[in-house]
């Protein structure tokens, strides 16, 4: 079975398109669905049903999915581990990471491994922490530094770096911001913007109003934490972000018998083989865990 048609196979699984299987590939559409032929040929059966623009797996395509992963991911757990031979830390590094994280967390750690390990091509992928998550489970990324979801089940492994305290912020000129005295309850009552409905920051803060029985009034939501901050600047809602971006252009309201965290973190796949660069961008980050902040040693 031929790995390249293998990876196609799983391209267009994924994005439902051949064009965008194409994309990702950095393949003409020609070349793709040429090399999905041949698989289908070579397995005697239809991996796809094409109905006009909608692509949808046939039942063999569905039974195949899992298998294909499973092929690949042996493959590169092989190679990972006859490259980790030589002792040598060099090779790719495909690490996920949310953008929050990579603009306020990674940059000194990102430094100090490119420092200690010029030999090391750094693939950094800026993903939603949901999909990140999705990304290691299936073998994509080798490691990923995201917002920890509350309960991680086998085969995927979360250890905890950072604890990130949540504040609930307005803009200065908001009312809530000259009230003397805040309430859960008065919060609710203004518009607000939210993080992204599949994330797990957006659980955080929406079981802690389901707790008092209230329903906050989100009027609009984005994964970004930056556009969210911009948009309880101007004025228009308050929200829910994370104390290191908290400058000037926002207020945090006092809400004492309120402390609302999050834990930053990285994951990793409990099956697979880690290369010798994965395994020292994890000292890394322990190191960052434990308070010792030196240059990455040896695992």
């Amino acid at each position: 079975m031929d790995l390249a048609s293998l990876n196609a196979f799983i391209a267009i699984a994924e994005t439902g398109s051949f064009s965008l299987a194409a994309e990702r590939l950095h393949l003409t559409q020609p070349a793709v669905s040429k090399r999905i032929a041949a698989l289908e040929h070579q397995l005697d059966v239809r991996l796809f049903d094409r109905l006009g623009r909608e692509i949808s797996l046939t039942e063999a395509g569905r039974a195949l999915l899992p298998r294909a992963y499973q092929i690949l991911n042996v493959l590169d757990d092989t190679r990972r581990a006859l490259t980790n031979l030589n002792g040598e830390i060099s090779g790719r590094l495909c690490l996920a990471t949310s953008h929050h994280i990579g603009l306020h967390r990674l940059p000194p750690l990102l430094r100090a491994f490119t420092r200690t390990y010029p030999r090391v091509t750094l693939d950094i992928r800026f993903l939603d922490s949901e999909i990140a998550y999705e990304e290691v489970l299936h073998g994509r990324a080798e490691l990923a530094v995201i917002t920890l979801a509350p309960q991680t089940a086998e085969p995927v492994r979360a250890v905890k770096v950072w604890d990130d305290p949540l504040d609930f912020v307005v803009a200065p000129e908001h009312p809530l911001a000259h009230k003397p005295a805040i309430t859960l309850a008065d919060v609710a009552g203004y518009p607000a913007v939210f993080p992204g409905g599949n994330t797990f920051t957006h659980h955080i803060a929406q079981r802690l109003f389901e707790r008092e029985g209230l329903k906050p009034n989100i009027a609009m939501s984005t994964n970004y934490m930056e556009t969210i901050k911009m948009m309880v600047s101007i004025g228009i809602a308050w929200s829910v972000l994370p104390r290191t971006m908290l400058d000037e252009q926002v207020v945090r309201l006092p809400l004492p018998s309120i402390q609302l965290s999050r834990q930053l973190g990285y994951i990793r796949h409990s099956e697979r083989t880690l290369s010798n660069a994965a395994k020292a961008f994890m000292t890394l980050l322990d190191n960052e865990k434990d308070g010792l902040h030196c240059g990455p040693g040896s695992r």
